[in-house]
């Protein structure tokens, strides 16, 4: 079934149609707040309030706008960054330690390391290049969804992650190898 009709069909009243939203964008918007944060019940609240927001929003929902995976985004954007503003957090949103469940201590010591150096290079780059490359690498967003999600252009959206990948070539030539074996090893 079509997104839109299932839309359509949950602002008639369907709220049980929500569920079928609910599965197909659950993990996304888990992984995408979870990256940012690195903690599991600080997400888990997120992603409630993401979704929470979303079903009672969604009247005020136009699909000729934009469509539901970006604006599902920004919500979730949105409700981090109210987090951080009510938790009055100094430390970016990049910054955090890879989470372990124990069972390999070594690959969770060079998770912790690639995603430290990985922050640590971010750090270069100013808050818009940082979330654009965030989203492009980590999130692996096209940059339409980038473009949607953020409230840029397209092509402002790839101008900037080329500047800041030539920034990060500038910084360290093997930046953007640590990047994505960061992303790699630490999803």
């Amino acid at each position: 079934m079509q997104e839109q009709t299932i839309i359509a069909q949950v602002k008639a009243g369907d709220a049980e149609g929500f569920g079928v939203l609910y599965d197909a964008y659950f993990e996304k918007i888990y992984s995408y707040l979870f990256y940012r944060i690195r903690d599991k019940g600080i997400t888990e609240d997120l992603v409630s309030t993401t979704f929470f927001k979303a079903i009672s929003g969604l009247d005020g929902f136009d699909e000729r706008k934009g469509n539901f995976s970006a604006w599902l985004y920004r919500i979730a954007r949105n409700s981090l960054y109210d987090h951080f503003r009510t938790q009055k957090i100094t430390s970016s949103i990049e910054a955090a330690e890879t989470v372990t469940d124990g069972s390999d201590v070594e690959a969770a010591a060079i998770g912790r390391e690639l995603s430290e150096k990985a922050r640590k290079l971010l750090e270069v780059l100013n808050p818009v290049q940082r979330e654009i490359v965030t989203m492009r690498v980590w999130d692996d967003m096209s940059y339409k969804e980038i473009a949607a999600i953020t409230g840029k252009s397209e092509a402002s959206c790839k101008v900037g992650f080329h500047r800041a990948m030539a920034k990060l070539k500038e910084v360290a030539p093997l930046a953007i190898l640590l990047l994505v074996f960061s992303c790699t090893i630490s999803s």
